[in-house]
């Protein structure tokens, strides 16, 4: 009963996250609703807040496989448990696809139609991004070599995960308030994404983009889905972020932890806070 319960929480978790993160997107792309990055950044922190808020009772609210494998390579959380995690992630992303796809797909044949883009050509990416991340888009005007594309995702799912283990750690007394602590984690990835989104739309996270992203290749788009043939896509959205997370995950630990666990620190704050009150 209790991965059931771990199971469906990550479910959900990731599906709502998903469902209004690509919402955005979709509606940016088709109705020109959002103006800016900065707009879509939010609405995905306010997805991550909301889904975190419902199913934290249920599970631990990774909603992330970099996040998962984090927890478990720094002893937060049972191995056994990862694969129930994972699964449960990938499979609330991909639903979440297929319900964006079902909403808006008049929407996106009509816009194929006026702009006329044939759905699995290069072009169709223009498209195919509402579902997957892209670190080259077609009227981007910027190139982003692989390389920097892999920095870039593994370096934002490294600060996503350092501080998602900053702001619920309890050695550390600078944190949020546990019923904040989810405001806190969605602006942290909008604040990401706002960073990092213009080089590789800001995946970080594996589920997030290879669920959509099988949705898109399942309803046509085909080659535009997966457009990289020396298997780009992979290092950069799936292995690039979980390399990431780990680095994020192992510098808490191993050195942020047991710093805000030394007592001459704790000290040292209490009485600097102290002598701030006192002016």
């Amino acid at each position: 009963m209790v991965y059931k319960r771990e199971f469906a929480g990550e479910l959900i978790g990731t599906f709502l996250m998903v469902l209004f993160g690509c919402g955005s997107v979709a509606v940016s792309v088709l109705f020109n609703s959002h103006q800016g990055l900065f707009q879509i950044g939010i609405i995905w922190g306010i997805g991550v807040s909301l889904a975190i808020y419902v199913t934290r009772h249920l599970s631990c609210a990774h909603l992330n496989p970099a996040v998962t494998l984090a927890m478990v390579t720094s002893r937060r959380m049972i191995k056994k448990k990862m694969p129930l995690y994972i699964t449960a992630q990938f499979a609330g992303a991909l639903l979440a696809g297929f319900v964006i796809y079902l909403l808006f797909s008049t929407a996106i044949s009509n816009f194929e139609s006026s702009n006329h883009i044939i759905r699995g050509s290069f072009e169709s990416i223009r498209t195919a991004k509402m579902f997957g991340e892209y670190y080259n888009l077609p009227d981007s005007g910027l190139t982003v070599s692989m390389p920097l594309a892999m920095m870039a995702e593994a370096f934002g799912t490294f600060l996503l995960v350092l501080l998602i283990f900053s702001l619920t750690e309890g050695c550390n007394l600078g944190r949020p308030h546990d019923n904040l602590t989810p405001i806190f984690i969605g602006l942290s990835v909008a604040s990401i994404i706002c960073l990092l989104a213009p080089l590789t739309q800001a995946g970080l996270n594996p589920a997030r983009d290879l669920g959509p992203r099988l949705v898109a290749l399942l309803f046509g788009w085909g080659q535009a889905a997966f457009p990289d043939n020396t298997g780009g896509f992979f290092l950069v959205y799936i292995l690039s972020p979980i390399i990431g997370g780990q680095a994020g995950g192992l510098l808490f630990t191993k050195v942020l932890e047991p710093l805000m666990k030394t007592p001459k620190e704790v000290c040292c704050c209490n009485h600097e806070m102290e002598e701030g009150e006192n002016e």
